[in-house]
């Protein structure tokens, strides 16, 4: 054993009695944790004890119930109806305005509508967002920014703001001037500063 090569002159890694004293203390921590699990072995569940309760509600019925006007959303996109109405009061101002349009907001290409020059070809790439009246925000995907970038000539922006059944567009060219993070799925941008910074442009196909 240890004690015996020291004994004989013998160097070793730790003295005898530095590993008698860690073998006394692995002992001991040994002998606490099988007594902490024979322990655990005699519990028993006992019945739940009630020590509150709470009623949660709607932040939005809470507002009702006290008389207060209900403030819109910043941006309706999860509204059928007002998905529906903002795409078909701008593919109607195109057509009147004589463009050719295609409808491709299902293909997720980062804008919704293709809108052609019948005599030129030439393509306008319109991303639609519908939004109820007084939304002060509009959140725009990170494809779509980045398409908006790549065609800054021939992309629009178009808001939509639905009331009702009534709709008023503005058409904003090249809103975006900077990518994304490389994380962010989405931006939401203020309405207000958009269009500060974008002139509204729309023309005919005359």
């Amino acid at each position: 054993d240890l004690k015996a090569q020291e004994v004989a002159g013998s160097r070793t890694r730790i003295s005898w009695v530095k590993a008698a004293q860690r073998a006394e203390q692995l002992t001991a921590r040994l002998k606490i944790r099988m007594k902490e699990l024979e322990q655990k072995r005699c519990l028993t569940a006992l019945a739940p004890k009630l020590v509150g309760k709470a009623v949660v509600v709607p932040a939005g019925l809470l507002s009702q119930l006290q008389g207060e006007k209900e403030t819109p959303g910043t941006f309706a996109r999860d509204t059928k109806q007002v998905e529906q109405l903002a795409m078909q009061a701008v593919l109607a101002a195109e057509r009147a305005a004589g463009y050719v349009t295609r409808d491709v907001s299902a293909d997720k290409c980062g804008y919704d509508i293709e809108s052609r020059h019948p005599r030129t070809g030439r393509l306008r790439f319109i991303e639609v967002k519908g939004r109820s009246k007084g939304a002060t925000t509009v959140t725009v995907t990170k494809n779509e920014i980045l398409t908006g970038l790549n065609k800054p000539q021939d992309y629009f922006l178009a808001l939509v703001e639905v009331d009702g059944t009534d709709t008023e567009i503005t058409y904003l060219p090249s809103p975006f001037t900077q990518e994304p993070d490389f994380a962010a799925t989405s931006v939401n941008y203020s309405i207000k500063e958009l269009m500060s910074r974008c002139e509204t442009a729309f023309e005919t196909a005359d």
